[in-house]
């Protein structure tokens, strides 16, 4: 995700907490969806869709906190 901003997601996890509670929960997202889709852990296609919805909203959050970070 964004690597573009590989670089400065390091350092934002190392020194913002709130973007590293983010980030993680993006990707503990990601997997879950993974695991269902692979058929892993059981869930419905609608709660894949909401799972979805749920790490792109985290996903335009991180992306707007890079951002502003990019800019400081």
């Amino acid at each position: 995700m964004f690597p573009e901003y590989r670089d400065l997601i390091t350092r934002l996890k190392a020194e913002n907490k709130t973007f590293a509670r983010l980030f993680d929960e993006h990707n503990d997202l990601d997997q879950h969806v993974k695991n269902i889709e692979a058929h892993i852990v059981p869930g419905t296609d609608s709660e894949v869709e909401n799972l979805k919805k749920q790490k792109l909203q985290l996903k335009d959050r991180l992306y707007e906190m890079l951002k502003e970070a990019s800019e400081a």
